[in-house]
């Protein structure tokens, strides 16, 4: 398999996850997404902010963009519904990128500030491999945060996902 094709897996299965993590936190009893608990964010929808967050600072990066963030979260975040939408367009960018995007280009290394200082230097493919990883990090908090409402994550395992696209091909 190319290295465009694994990247290419990669964005869908974190569109996919994404999705059904939403919609999870999405269907549960009013004010359980936004309720404070012990956790590095502070909530659910906070934590997905953060994704979000990251996932712009490191498009930015791929560009050879600068972008306005100072931290790695937001002071606050918006509305699950909006959030969501703006997750969707995100993810939807990581897909279309990389259903484009040839291998060298792929394999060149970007250099970039990070937001906590100092500099870095990663290829294309290993950014986009560290925003896809980094999702699946915050998303298992949020399933850990969906125990506690209590109710039952969504099996968003990477996985679930090539059994879910074997079946449907």
């Amino acid at each position: 398999m190319k290295l465009s094709e694994t990247i290419q897996t990669l964005t869908k299965y974190k569109a996919w996850a994404n999705e059904l993590t939403f919609s999870g936190v999405h269907e549960l009893p009013e004010g359980e997404a936004t309720k404070k608990r012990q956790t590095r964010f502070g909530n659910m929808v906070h934590t997905l902010n953060h994704v979000y967050v990251i996932d712009d600072i490191f498009k930015a990066h791929i560009l050879g963009n600068t972008h306005n963030y100072t931290e790695r979260n937001t002071d606050s975040h918006p509305p699950l519904e909006d959030l969501w939408r703006l997750q969707r367009v995100m993810d939807k960018w990581y897909v279309d990128y990389a259903n484009k995007v040839s291998d060298e280009r792929l394999s060149e290394v970007v250099k970039f500030q990070f937001v906590g200082g100092g500099e870095g230097a990663m290829s294309r493919a290993d950014m986009i491999i560290h925003v896809v990883n980094h999702s699946t990090y915050h998303r298992g908090f949020v399933g850990d945060l969906m125990y506690q409402v209590p109710a039952i994550p969504p099996a968003n395992d990477y996985p679930v996902y090539l059994r879910e696209i074997d079946e449907n091909a």
